[in-house]
């Protein structure tokens, strides 16, 4: 069975709406059954007791709950939630780092993270996917302006608006990215049926589509302040693999006798974003290495380890059917609007890493200089980088959330986005040479210093105005 004839996924299986995307379309769950009390306490209260540096004196005092009282996948995904914010807080939220968890959050959270097919780490499904809840629950969403005007975020480290901007742009990325799945899903499905005009079309739309979501991608800047975003919210971001550099070389749990590696949150752990490269057919390959000598990148194919399970296993059935750009190039001598509309999608995606670039520069590579200048005894006063009082040395080489080398690997999924265009002249347009590169990068970091006025009001876009807002 090949790629034209191998089943279409039914989104509904894998968790997926065609209305919220990779959301779940049910409000997730704001509070635990009476049992799990003790765990809502801490959680609601975390940002005081950071402040105080108290929570891991009041999560040693937890009781040792167990699993038996989680009866639906909305509490289980809570639980998940709530035990990553618990657990993140007491590695990284006192003066220096531990590397073990107390069983009474460690067994608990190993359990619930099996059954949502999860490692047990703060992921972006537990920061982001279950983390909202409308501020008026009776409130009726009849159109996208009232979803987005009635969302608030359930928990977070500082309990800034900064945090809280940080997550809501998220959720509305990937709230209005249920449509690039829809279009795209369309696309390949009238690929099959060898309508060329039809699959214009729907790639025209996802050009569109990814457009505008680089344009939301902008707007982070907003309301979320780069210094406040590394300095107070990253720390607590970070996992545990790659981070010996910051005096962490795992975490045990509970009485687990061997430590466990986990890369912490992550962009690329959005479904979403793997999701429009899988549509477009982009193939990005370990950092440093290209399709030539290198199989497919190992970081990318680890992030799927880091999604709900039913996420997952959608990526890997869309990756058996994602005809598009074969069909493009087929028909590129009859349908020249067919091979131009791809490209211009591919050339959307392009813009929209570009955009990641300067929002990764402004809010992580700049704030890491300013963290250099510090000094010592500067570093000891706020959290430099990944943890606190540890500020990163000009020597070290800058990481994700995720432990990757940073602007290393964001770069090249730029590069090899570009080179993915069909035909030679479309390749030769969007694929940057070295020079050229080096040029916009420096471009793209100066312009870092323009900020966008736009207000909280700017939230929809219509055929006039676009919707300002952000992404992590």
């Amino acid at each position: 069975m090949n790629s034209y004839t191998y089943p279409l996924p039914n989104l509904e299986d894998y968790d997926v709406s065609p209305k919220t995307g990779f959301l779940p379309e049910e409000i997730p769950l704001n509070h635990l059954p009476p049992y799990y009390e003790t765990w809502e306490r801490i959680v609601k209260n975390l940002p005081a007791l950071l402040l105080t540096r108290r929570v891991r004196s009041m999560v040693d005092k937890l009781p040792y709950l167990t699993c038996e009282h989680l009866t639906s996948e909305s509490e289980y995904r809570r639980a998940y939630s709530v035990l990553g914010y618990i657990a993140h807080a007491y590695i990284w939220g006192v003066n220096e780092t531990t590397d073990r968890l107390p069983k009474q959050i460690a067994d608990a959270w190993i359990k619930v993270s099996a059954h949502l097919e999860l490692p047990p780490i703060a992921t972006y499904a537990g920061l982001v996917l279950w983390n909202w809840e409308k501020i008026i629950p009776e409130e009726d969403d009849a159109t996208l302006e009232d979803f987005l005007n009635n969302l608030k975020v359930i928990n977070t480290f500082t309990g800034s608006l900064d945090e809280c901007w940080f997550y809501l742009v998220s959720i509305y990325f990937e709230y209005k990215g249920a449509s690039v799945i829809t279009t795209g899903m369309d696309a390949i499905k009238y690929a099959r049926q060898d309508k060329p005009d039809k699959v214009r079309d729907c790639v025209q739309a996802l050009a569109e589509h990814i457009d505008y979501l680089g344009t939301v991608l902008m707007s982070m800047q907003e309301m979320c302040d780069p210094h406040v975003f590394y300095f107070e919210l990253r720390p607590y971001l970070a996992g545990w693999k790659n981070m010996q550099d910051v005096g962490l070389k795992g975490v045990y749990y509970g009485d687990l006798q061997e430590p466990k590696l986990y890369s912490g949150g992550s962009n690329a752990q959005s479904s979403l974003i793997q999701t429009l490269d899988l549509l477009l057919n982009i193939n990005h390959y370990s950092t440093g290495e290209s399709s030539s000598n290198s199989s497919e990148n190992a970081f990318m194919n680890e992030m799927k380890k880091y999604m709900p399970g039913k996420h997952a296993k959608f990526l890997n059935h869309l990756a058996k059917v994602n005809i598009i750009r074969d069909y493009v190039t087929s028909r590129a001598l009859s349908h020249p609007d067919l091979l131009l509309s791809y490209n211009a999608a591919v050339a959307m995606m392009k813009t929209f890493r570009d955009k990641h670039i300067q929002i990764v520069t402004r809010y992580i590579v700049l704030q890491a200089q300013k963290s250099q200048n510090l000094g010592s005894e500067g570093a000891k006063t706020i959290r430099a980088g990944l943890a606190k009082g540890r500020a990163p040395q000009k020597s070290m080489q800058l990481k994700g959330t995720g432990g990757t080398a940073l602007l290393p690997f964001l770069k090249q999924c730029r590069d090899e986005t570009g080179s993915t265009a069909a035909g030679n002249w479309g390749r030769r347009l969007l694929t940057d040479g070295p020079a050229y590169k080096k040029k916009k990068d420096v471009e793209s970091e100066i312009s870092l210093n323009t900020k966008p006025s736009v207000g909280l009001s700017s939230r929809l876009s219509d055929d006039k105005s676009n919707l300002k807002y952000g992404h992590w």
